[in-house]
């Protein structure tokens, strides 16, 4: 960020981080966000594994490659976590041997791995609601399936791309499911990219064109008045068809302290042609309130 600068205050590297909690009990998301400049040991990010700290926000990898375990720590305002995430299946690697093109140059790619069907166990502490009576906080033991990505690139997003929509999704019988398009201001798809993989089997990347999705009901953000499609019709290869919807309207995230950037991420449900759930995870939509700059 500021090089040539000798002074030990100067940016040379900005971290930042978000954390959120989908309240469905309480219908409700929490939110929080992190940033910092690197160094004085209040904020640093290893370059050579995952080792992350912005003050109280710690995430770390242990173990060897092929079995690690993700230790999470966060304080934020309404919530606590305390989350262990233990690998289960081989890494992911989406695109061509994790390269993951995003547009029609080759350019527009990003280096992309996924971690799938992780094992999280730990505790949670939330606030209570407003208006709710109010005990002394107490962690709760919580234990799922959790989903981890790691994405890196120079250039990502095609000069007519405002934005994107994105699916990772942990299916019932141990599958995984990633699905995303990059997209135009007028609605209409510029890219589309993803995977399947099959317990035990090989990984299957979608080629641009393979992946389609058609937008359901829509919701309007009260904050910012951005338009959110919480419901998508999401087409695969073979004509397999399923639906993902919103466990929650209101999952918009602004994160303008941090990246400047207002989006759409939260707890949804996948569902088949039946309408049958078969699988649950996180949709993400970007640049409905404003253009995305990356």
């Amino acid at each position: 960020m500021a090089p040539g600068n000798p002074s030990a205050f100067a940016p040379h590297q900005l971290l930042f981080a978000h954390a959120a909690v989908t309240d469905l009990a309480g219908r409700r998301l929490l939110h929080d966000q992190r940033l910092a400049r690197a160094g004085f040991g209040l904020a640093e990010a290893s370059t050579r594994d995952t080792a992350v700290r912005l003050r109280n926000w710690t995430l770390r990898r242990e173990g060897p490659p092929e079995q690690s375990r993700y230790l999470g720590h966060i304080e934020a305002g309404d919530f606590v976590l305390d989350l262990r995430f233990d690998q289960t299946q081989p890494v992911l690697l989406q695109g061509q041997a994790g390269f993951s093109r995003k547009g029609p140059d080759v350019t527009q790619a990003s280096h992309y791995y996924s971690h799938p069907q992780l094992r999280a166990t730990g505790h949670l502490t939330l606030k209570p609601s407003t208006g709710q009576s109010r005990p002394p906080r107490e962690a709760v033991a919580v234990t799922g399936l959790a989903w981890m990505d790691h994405e890196w690139s120079e250039t990502v997003m095609h000069p007519d791309a405002v934005g994107w929509d994105w699916i990772g999704m942990n299916l019932a019988d141990g599958s995984a499911l990633t699905a995303f398009r990059l997209r135009r201001a007028d609605g209409s798809t510029l890219w589309t990219g993803g995977s399947w993989r099959a317990p035990g089997q090989p990984a299957r990347a979608f080629t641009h064109g393979e992946v389609q999705f058609a937008p359901g009901r829509v919701w309007r953000s009260p904050a910012t008045g951005a338009a959110y499609p919480v419901s998508w019709t999401l087409t695969l290869p073979q004509g397999r068809r399923y639906t993902v919807q919103a466990e929650l309207d209101n999952q918009e995230l602004d994160s303008r302290g941090s990246t400047g950037s207002v989006y759409w991420e939260g707890l949804s449900v996948l569902r088949d042609a039946t309408g049958q759930a078969v699988g649950s995870g996180y949709l993400e939509m970007t640049g409905y309130a404003s253009r995305l700059a990356l």
